[in-house]
């Protein structure tokens, strides 16, 4: 318990931090929206090619891990798309309820909590499953949002509409960079690579306190269904996740008991970022992610006492 805690309360300190600076005044109408083009345009394309260009294919190539975390992510992202689609008929807004719902938090409250609960071979699954998400759902994500904005009926011009968009995307071509970086199998130079680390290290805090700032407003925006999207990432998501990598792949206690704290996690700020970007309400969105990371204190806790009794770690 004291290693969730320990973990999860500086996640929403730095929130609270920007809701008070933002409802004293200390912090002006414009510093969310601000600090989010600092998070979406600098900060995360620097995090996220420095995590995909430094990658050992080797050591992560893990298939029953990759198929389990995968799966649990593509369903709820999916089952939620769907029905977001079914009711409102915005595929946009629908694309992003589904990354809320199955979007984990991997990078900033993953990486941490498994070295603090598996040491250092915890590192690995968290880095794999990182990867999972911040790269595979959000270029998934990002894709769907670009086909639901545009109004091209021919298909060929939709599509390269849909290409050019998507190359112009600073969160979906610096994986794509980074990836290409690391199959050619060169290190980063030293200053590269401690400009990246210094870039990227800003995003979690910055993005934190966005939301806070974002929280701190009045907002004309809708909270409907919240609680939906909670309860298909602190509850569904595991479930399918534990399910497959306990029962169908059977995996080494190490990576089954990963995979299950890992998709249990609460919701990241990618989706925060992405409504930001987009310019679409993110009012839901932090909702959910307020509600996932205050939850997450309670369920990952059961899970950690699970995986005791499952198989000790």
């Amino acid at each position: 318990m004291s290693a969730i805690v320990n973990v999860v309360l500086p996640i929403f300190g730095l929130i609270l931090a920007g809701y008070v600076c933002r409802r004293s005044g200390r912090l002006g109408e414009t510093a969310s929206n601000e600090l989010s083009r600092f998070v979406v345009w600098l900060a995360l394309p620097a995090l996220l090619f420095n995590v995909t260009a430094t990658a050992s294919w080797e050591q992560l190539w893990q298939p029953g891990f990759i198929a389990s975390v995968c799966a649990g992510c593509a369903l709820v992202f999916a089952a939620t798309v769907a029905l977001r689609v079914r009711k409102s008929g915005r595929l946009v807004d629908a694309s992003i309820d589904g990354l809320s719902a199955a979007y984990a938090n991997t990078g900033f409250l993953g990486i941490p909590l498994c070295a603090l609960v598996f040491g250092d071979a915890g590192l690995m699954p968290a880095i794999v499953a990182t990867l999972i998400v911040a790269c595979l759902l959000f270029a998934v994500g990002i894709v769907l949002v670009e086909i639901g904005l545009q109004k091209e009926k021919h298909p060929l011009r939709a599509l390269l509409k849909v290409a050019r968009a998507l190359a112009a995307n600073p969160l979906l071509v610096a994986p794509v960079l980074g990836c290409t970086w690391a199959a050619f199998g060169a290190e980063l130079p030293a200053p590269a690579a401690r400009f990246l680390s210094l870039l990227g290290a800003a995003a979690t805090p910055c993005a934190l306190v966005s939301i806070g700032l974002f929280l701190a407003q009045k907002h004309e925006g809708q909270h409907d269904g919240a609680t939906g999207l909670v309860l298909a990432k602190l509850l569904l998501q595991p479930a399918i996740t534990a399910f497959l990598a306990f029962r169908v792949f059977e995996l080494p206690a190490l990576w089954a008991s990963a995979a299950l704290l890992l998709s249990a996690l609460p919701t990241g700020t990618g989706p925060f970022m992405l409504a930001s970007y987009y310019g679409r309400d993110a009012a839901l969105v932090a909702r959910v992610i307020l509600l996932t990371t205050v939850g997450s204190v309670v369920t990952v806790s059961i899970c950690l006492n699970l995986l005791a009794n499952l198989a000790p770690v």
